[in-house]
C-alpha cells in the first residue's frame, strides 16, 4: 500500500498532556514536560539538514528525535560513536549537528545538549508553544517525511545507510504492537536493555512507547540488579525489551525480579529452553520479533508455543530462485531478505537462519545458528560461537577443505570434554578446528559478534587454542 504524502501521523498517542510519559532518575515526566523539552530543543537547534543523535540518555534521545522531526531534520543513528565512525559520518553528511547528553562533546563536531542540566524542568515551566503550533494530540508529521537514517551494525562489512520515513517507522511499530497485544497493557512501564540507535531499540523501545502510550524508562540498564531496580521503578505493569544475551545473564543471576506482563526479545536466535526459563522466572509470555535494518519489524512469535513466525498485518512474503521477498503496507516496494526461510503461507514461515550462515563442508550442509545452538546447550558453556575463519572458504559448492573455528567461554570444561559433548550433537565434519577458550566473547551492545573482533580474538597468541 502506498503511503500518501498528505497523510500525517502523530508523534505520540498518550491520552492527555498530563499523562505519565517517562521515568527519569526516579522522577516522573509528563507528556507536557516532554513536549516542552522537544520545543525547547527545536528552538536551540541550528539550521542543518542532519542531526546526529548520540544521546545515551533514553529520554534525551526521544527529545532529540522529536525536535529533529519538528525542524524537518533527519536523525542519523550510527552503530557506535567511535572516532572513525563519527569522522565517516561527518564526511558523508557535511554540516550535521550532533545531539549529546549534557556535558558531552565530540571533537570536530558542532554539539548541542538535547537535555542540558535542568533543561527538562525549565522547558516544562517556561516554553510556550510556537505560534500556530498544534496541540499535543495534533502534533503530527507527513508520512513521507524522512525521519531517520539508521546504519547497519552487522557482523561484516561497512555500515550501510537505511533511510526511514516517518510513515514506515510508525506503521511498522503500530503493526508490531497490534500483533503483540500491546493495547491490553495500558500505560505499562517499558524497560529496555538495548541501545536506541539500533533499529530494534528505536522501534521496540522508543517508538513502541511513543506510539502505544507506554511509560518509557529513561535508562538503559545492563546488569541484573540494575534491570530489576528499573523494573521495580516503573509501576505494577511492566514489559522488558531485551536480547538473548542480556536475558541469559539476567536469568543466571539470583537477583529477585518482579513479575512482568510481556518480554520482547530479538537480535539473535533464542533457544526454546531459555524462553521457557524466562517465562517461568518472570511470570510473563515471551515473544520474539523478526526483522532487519532494511525492512524494520516483519513478524512475531511466542517462542515456547510455536516455531512458526506470523507476519505483521499488511505484510506478505513470496519466494523465487533468489530467495524470500517481503512487501506490503509500510514497505517501499519489495525487499529481498538475507535469511533462509520456509514459507507455510504468504504470511507464516519457519526461519532457518541467515543465508550467509549456511555452510557446506565435504558435501554436508548445516547452519552456524544450528551449530551455535548445540554448543551453547552444553552444560558448562556460558557463551560460544562457531564461525568460518576465512570468507573465501567454500560454503555451498560441495568443496571439502573448509574448517570451522569456535570461541567458547567455559571455564570448567576441558577441550577434550567439550569436543566429546559436541560430537554427540553434531556431525564430526563440523567440529571446530581450532577450538579456542576465551574469558569473554566480544559482543557489541546488541549482543552481536562483529567478525573482525572474532578474528582478532582467534589470532590472539596469548590465549592458545585447545584441541
Amino acid at each position: 500500500m502506498t503511503i500518501l504524502s498528505t497523510t500525517r501521523l502523530p508523534l505520540l498517542r498518550h491520552r492527555d498532556p498530563d499523562a505519565l510519559f517517562a521515568w527519569r532518575d526516579g522522577r516522573p515526566v509528563t507528556v507536557r514536560a516532554f513536549l516542552a523539552a522537544v520545543r525547547d530543543l527545536a528552538r536551540r537547534l541550528p539550521d542543518r539538514a542532519y542531526a546526529l543523535n548520540l544521546c545515551a540518555d533514553r529520554l534525551g534521545f526521544a527529545v532529540g528525535l522529536g525536535a529533529a522531526l519538528l525542524r524537518r531534520q533527519i536523525s542519523l543513528l550510527p552503530p557506535n560513536d567511535t572516532p572513525a565512525m563519527l569522522h565517516q559520518l561527518a564526511e558523508g553528511y557535511p554540516g550535521l549537528v550532533c545531539l549529546t547528553d549534557a556535558g558531552r562533546s565530540h571533537a570536530g563536531l558542532d554539539c548541542v545538549a538535547a537535555l542540558p542540566p535542568g533543561g527538562l524542568e525549565r522547558a516544562a515551566a517556561t516554553v510556550p508553544p510556537l505560534d500556530g503550533e498544534p496541540a499535543f494530540d495534533e502534533l503530527a508529521f507527513p508520512a513521507d517525511q524522512v525521519a531517520a537514517i539508521a546504519f547497519t551494525s552487522g557482523s561484516t562489512g561497512r555500515p550501510m545507510p537505511q533511510v526511514k520515513s516517518w510513515g514506515t517507522l510508525v506503521r511498522s511499530v503500530q503493526g508490531a504492537g497490534a500483533a503483540l497485544g500491546i493495547e491490553a497493557l495500558g500505560a505499562a512501564g517499558l524497560v529496555g536493555t538495548v541501545p536506541h540507535q539500533h533499529m530494534y531499540g528505536l522501534e521496540s523501545v522508543v517508538l513502541l512507547a511513543l506510539q502505544h502510550g507506554l511509560v518509557l524508562h529513561g535508562g538503559r540498564p545492563l546488569f541484573p540488579a540494575d534491570i530489576a531496580a528499573s523494573l521495580d521503578s516503573v509501576g505494577p505493569r511492566r514489559l522488558l525489551v531485551t536480547t538473548p544475551v542480556h536475558l541469559q545473564a539476567l536469568l543466571a543471576d539470583d537477583t529477585a525480579l518482579p513479575p512482568l506482563d510481556l518480554i520482547l526479545c530479538a537480535t539473535a536466535p533464542l533457544a526454546p529452553q531459555l524462553a521457557s526459563a524466562a517465562e517461568a522466572r518472570l511470570s510473563a509470555p515471551l515473544h520474539e520479533i523478526y526483522g532487519c535494518s532494511e525492512t524494520g519489524q516483519l513478524a512475531v512469535r511466542r517462542t515456547t508455543a510455536t516455531a512458526e513466525w506470523r507476519c505483521i498485518d499488511g505484510l506478505r512474503l513470496r519466494q523465487d530462485e533468489q530467495g524470500t521477498w517481503a512487501s506490503g503496507d509500510f514497505l517501499d516496494g519489495e525487499t529481498l531478505l538475507a535469511d533462509v526461510i520456509a514459507l507455510t503461507s504468504d504470511t507464516r514461515f519457519i526461519l532457518h537462519g541467515r543465508s550467509a550462515d549456511q555452510v557446506n563442508i565435504a558435501g554436508k550442509r548445516n547452519s552456524l545458528a544450528c551449530l551455535n545452538h548445540h554448543l551453547n546447550s552444553i552444560e558448562g558453556v556460558r557463551d560460544g560461537v562457531f564461525f568460518m575463519p576465512s570468507e573465501d572458504e567454500p560454503r555451498g559448492n560441495g568443496g571439502g577443505t573448509a574448517r570451522l573455528a569456535a570461541l567458547v567461554v567455559a571455564p570448567g570444561l576441558s577441550a577434550e570434554t567439550l569436543t566429546a559433548r559436541l560430537r554427540e550433537r553434531i556431525d564430526p565434519i563440523f567440529l571446530p578446528r581450532p577450538l579456542r577458550f576465551v574469558d569473554a566473547l566480544p559482543r557489541n551492545p546488541t549482543g552481536k559478534l562483529p567478525r573482525e573482533a572474532l578474528l582478532r580474538l582467534l589470532a590472539d597468541d596469548t590465549a592458545p587454542p585447545r584441541g
